[in-house]
């Protein structure tokens, strides 16, 4: 079973879309937008397990310049 979760993302100013362009790039990764209000992109990712997903696609994530600020909301499934 994998792991899914959105990511919120909040960039510095006038980054935005230099950062979608980063995410989308990221193995994992399945859907990149760019949105409006308090986080400036949004991610659906998924990973093998829990420490692929934490050590491997997240701190990748966290590492691309203009990032400053992340959320992560893995996705409950029965």
């Amino acid at each position: 079973m994998t792991v899914q979760a959105y990511i919120l993302v909040q960039t510095e100013v006038g980054t935005a879309s230099g950062v979608t362009a980063s995410i989308r790039t990221l193995d994992g990764v399945s859907v990149v937008e760019d949105v409006t209000g308090p986080y400036d992109v949004i991610v659906r990712a998924e990973a093998a397990t829990m420490d692929d997903f934490g050590h491997g696609l997240l701190s990748a994530i966290q590492a691309i310049p203009g990032i400053t600020r992340t959320l992560t909301c893995p996705i409950v499934t029965p």
